[in-house]
């Protein structure tokens, strides 16, 4: 019995020492790799903010004159809105406000007629190509239209409230957080009714304008 108690003791200090050598010996693991950082999806929703300016080009017409001449100057605002990003698909509302310097005149007469501001609602529907997006854009538009004829003594001051705007655009995300875009528009401004031999005056013009926004 004795012989066999010895035996198995000597059996555990063979497998003791033999664990402990296997715990000595180097790993043969490889390093541990550094995780890898995955920058989360860009997306195009959420609100936004800013500014843009550009030129606009057009002409005035009246019932009683074919047209006052041409209309063009430099227009500049600012823009806020929010879009939503569905799949592919971004929705998008915007309403922006400009400062104009678009006039018209007739040097035979003397007559000058002039967009001092404008402004639109519009709804936009996009293409995302990750952060790059081509849209559309369509709305109400409104503005106001200085009317003067001192030949025929007209002078007017008329806000115009039932006009529309229609164009396109494409935007790109800088970062996650800065958009640039380019963005065409045509709007026409309606007909107002002014004083004298001249019934009415409509205004319609094209803007092309540089556009930079801040998304949250």
């Amino acid at each position: 019995m004795k012989k066999y108690l010895l035996a198995s003791v000597a059996a555990l200090g063979i497998i003791a020492a033999g664990a402990a050598s296997a715990a000595d010996l180097p790993s043969r693991k490889g390093p541990v790799a550094a995780p890898v950082y995955i920058p989360p999806v860009f997306t195009w929703t959420g609100f936004y903010v800013g500014a843009n300016a550009g030129y606009g080009w057009g002409n005035v017409n009246t019932n009683t004159f074919t047209s006052v001449g041409d209309l063009d100057g430099f227009v500049g605002g600012g823009q806020i809105g929010y879009n939503y990003q569905m799949g592919q698909f971004v929705l998008g509302l915007e309403a922006d406000i400009q400062g104009a310097d678009l006039s018209s005149g007739d040097n035979v007469i003397g007559s000058r007629i002039k967009t001092d501001y404008f402004g639109t609602v519009r709804a936009r529907v996009g293409v995302a190509f990750d952060r790059f997006m081509p849209y559309v854009t369509g709305g109400w538009a409104y503005g106001n239209v200085k009317t003067s004829i001192p030949a025929f003594g007209i002078s007017s001051d008329n806000s115009h409230t039932n006009g529309w705007a229609l164009g396109g655009g494409i935007e790109y995300a800088i970062t996650n957080n800065l958009i640039a875009g380019v963005e065409y528009l045509y709007v026409d401004l309606g007909e107002k009714r002014v004083t004298g031999l001249v019934d009415k005056v409509g205004t319609d013009f094209s803007v092309v304008r540089a556009r930079l926004s801040y998304k949250f």
